[in-house]
């Protein structure tokens, strides 16, 4: 289970947008005291909102994050499923076999 989040979204949305729409940009720092949130928590939601935006390649957009996360559970299903076909056919082969002696 993951951590609760320490700022609601609503708070996030507003700085990042706050930030966006200032002209000229106020210091990272400076806005994160005036909105009572720490200046690299806001930072993060800025780099962040600015790679969904594809204005920034050094970290992956928030729907390729759950894109990935979807594709790994459903890897690690289809690796379960195939294990269990591959011990299966084991199995059968065994019973199946004409050469293997009886008990």
């Amino acid at each position: 289970m993951a951590a609760p989040k320490k700022y609601p979204d609503e708070l996030r949305a507003c700085a990042v947008r706050l930030y966006r729409d200032s002209d000229p940009k106020p210091t990272i720092r400076k806005l994160a005291e005036q909105l009572g949130v720490h200046h690299e928590a806001l930072r993060n939601w800025i780099r962040q909102d600015q790679a969904d935006r594809g204005e920034r390649e050094d970290r992956p957009a928030k729907d390729m994050v759950e894109e990935s996360r979807r594709l790994m559970r459903e890897n690690a299903e289809l690796r379960r499923a195939n294990d269990i076909l591959k011990a299966a056919s084991v199995y059968f082969a065994a019973e199946l076999d004409p050469t293997r002696r009886r008990s």
